[in-house]
């Protein structure tokens, strides 16, 4: 698995996912706020299965 998950994209994810389940830890939302565990996990380990089926990648490029 090559990261395809660049710094920014990264840091939003994890944010997302972290606002989501804390909402729906706290009973805010409703089930669907656990959904937020897999931006999170896409924005940790740096790879997000969509963005390799369609090759893209928000990772900055190498000289």
């Amino acid at each position: 698995m090559t990261s395809n998950v660049g710094g920014i994209d990264r840091i939003l994810r994890i944010v997302l996912g972290l606002a989501l389940v804390g909402l729906a830890a706290t009973g805010t939302v409703g089930w669907w706020g656990w959904l937020g565990l897999v931006p999170l996990a896409t924005g940790a380990i740096g790879w997000c299965p969509p963005y390799a089926i369609f090759g893209f990648s928000t990772c900055a490029m190498k000289k």
